[in-house]
């Protein structure tokens, strides 16, 4: 695919979803991403289900738009074919736990002393150095000690993960940034450099408004279920018929809300940001007795008009359905290996010189890609 980054080779031995998830991210942006995976079996996640004729649509959404190459990194061969590629490549990324490049006999210090500018992406769990860095980690380990878990969910309730893999895309989000900056970088120095992404620094990144609490307060904030600790009202209120999202995140935006339900906007208790979040739960049933006296469908238009932030709580279907989501080409097409339809995320970053296409290739099945690279290496 074209775009500003096609002039950019990625080496990608990582698997399962942070390292696929940047790759993707890159290979969207025009980058071209050669997979190398283990010969038995290769990526984990062509493993994990939801299954579309015997293919997973889980590796399919992750991994379309790359090639696929098998290699043996502990066999001769197969190593030559590596270096080969090493000598080609902008950038190299794995997400294999601290330690395991070095024994295969591809640290930093040796890739860095044979291949100058290559940049060399690692995302691992907990980073190169620290104590805990030789801990295995997925995703749902780094929401748990990252403190994100603590902070979702109801009062009282059990501990709830983040419904999407937060911790894997949060650290694929900062590995992209890193090796963007590396290629920049590597343009004034003309030297490549490695990038240390962390799960579990991803998740402390953000915390954002848990940290300025802890940091106010001395105490640790805990889950609030829909509704946001520092701005109201800003949560789901219910209607007649279903819940409504509002997101009134100011005095002016809160007085039009008060001219829209026919509400007093003079109530003490509700003046001033610092109030209303201090007296959330009574002004949530406020406004309740005022919208579950209609449904979605009379206030969704009457509070827009009105000027005030609002939406209904899609499920995924009613998600990828929305108009403003389609107009923004965020739902392209793609296919499984044997060519039957998948519909996968588009790319979000939009850019005036670039066209963003509505499909995406398919993701390659396992070493289909070995005879045309070996070809192009003169192997």
């Amino acid at each position: 695919m074209s775009g500003p980054l096609s002039d950019l080779l990625i080496i990608d031995l990582s698997r399962v979803l942070a390292g696929p998830y940047a790759t993707m991210v890159l290979a969207d942006l025009g980058a071209r991403v050669i997979k190398v995976e283990r010969p038995d079996g290769g990526d984990d996640a062509r493993a994990y289900g939801p299954f579309i004729n015997g293919h997973s649509a889980y590796f399919a959404s992750i991994n379309r738009g790359k090639q696929s190459i098998a290699l043996d990194l502990k066999a001769p061969a197969d190593r030559a074919v590596f270096e080969a590629l090493l000598e080609k490549a902008d950038v190299l990324v794995d997400n294999y736990r601290p330690g395991v490049m070095a024994r295969l006999g591809y640290g930093w210090d040796a890739l860095h002393a044979r291949y100058p500018r290559l940049i060399h992406a690692a995302a691992s769990g907990f980073g190169q150095t620290g104590p805990d860095s030789q801990k295995a980690a997925y995703d749902m380990v780094v929401q748990a000690m990252g403190g994100i878990m603590s902070v979702t969910g109801w009062p009282g309730g059990p501990p709830v993960r983040v419904g999407t893999s937060i911790g894997d895309i949060t650290a694929g989000l900062f590995t992209v940034i890193g090796i963007l900056a590396a290629v920049h970088d590597r343009a004034a120095t003309g030297e490549g450099q490695f990038v240390d992404v962390a799960m579990l620094d991803g998740q402390i990144a953000i915390l954002e408004n848990a940290i300025a609490r802890f940091a106010a307060t001395g105490e640790s904030p805990g889950p609030l279920g829909a509704r946001h600790p520092s701005i109201t009202p800003f949560a789901a209120y219910q209607c007649a018929d279903a819940p409504i999202v509002i997101a009134a995140g100011n005095d002016q935006l809160f007085a039009a809300l008060c001219r829209a339900l026919d509400l007093p906007g003079d109530d003490p208790r509700f003046v001033g940001n610092d109030a209303r979040t201090r007296n959330a739960d009574v002004l949530a049933n406020v406004l309740e007795a005022v919208l579950q006296t209609r449904p979605v469908a009379h206030w969704l238009p009457m509070l827009e008009s009105a000027g005030v932030p609002c939406g209904p709580l899609n499920n995924i279907s009613e998600a990828l359905a929305n108009r403003q989501v389609q107009a923004r080409n965020m739902v392209v097409h793609s296919q499984m290996p044997d060519g039957t339809p998948l519909i996968v995320a588009g790319n979000p970053v939009k850019l005036s010189a670039h066209v963003d296409p509505t499909t995406r290739t398919a993701a390659p099945s396992l070493d289909a890609d070995r005879t045309a690279i070996l070809k192009e290496l003169g192997l």
